[in-house]
């Protein structure tokens, strides 16, 4: 079985969600918000990898896959005249509350991690507390 998907951290939500190239094809492509928060972390602030990997909640490795992708994906948009649709992915803004699947405790944080057992294995209560946890193609 593999290893659930935990939610990154971003304190950036698109007001502008979608971009279309004056001239070029239909074709889109789908740039996750935890996708574009990288993005805005290295490339437009200027954060040094640790720094953007800590602000995200995820490990350096992950940091730095998640950003290939998203420039990957900006890249390709940019070359081949591609709309670039921003939305959906795996990603915590603000403070959720969640129940954890193994122990039952509820508990509101800034990490999908129970406190009390340390598992991953947990579901936000979206529209409660002060953030929401949107997994899945969006919330």
């Amino acid at each position: 079985m593999p290893r659930p998907i935990r939610c990154r951290k971003v304190e950036f939500l698109p007001r502008f969600k979608y971009f279309l190239p004056h001239e070029g094809s239909n074709d889109e492509v789908l740039l996750k918000v935890e996708e574009l928060e990288a993005i805005r972390l290295k490339d437009l602030e200027g954060l040094m990898q640790e720094e953007c990997a800590q602000k995200m909640q995820v490990s350096r490795q992950t940091f730095q896959l998640i950003l290939e992708e998203a420039r990957k994906k900006v890249a390709d948009a940019l070359v081949n005249g591609k709309a670039i649709r921003i939305e959906g992915g795996n990603y915590v803004f603000g403070n959720c509350k969640y129940t954890c699947l193994n122990c039952g405790k509820v508990f509101e944080s800034e990490k999908c991690e129970c406190p009390e057992c340390h598992s991953s294995h947990v579901v936000c209560h979206r529209g409660k507390g002060r953030g929401h946890c949107f997994r899945h193609n969006g919330g």
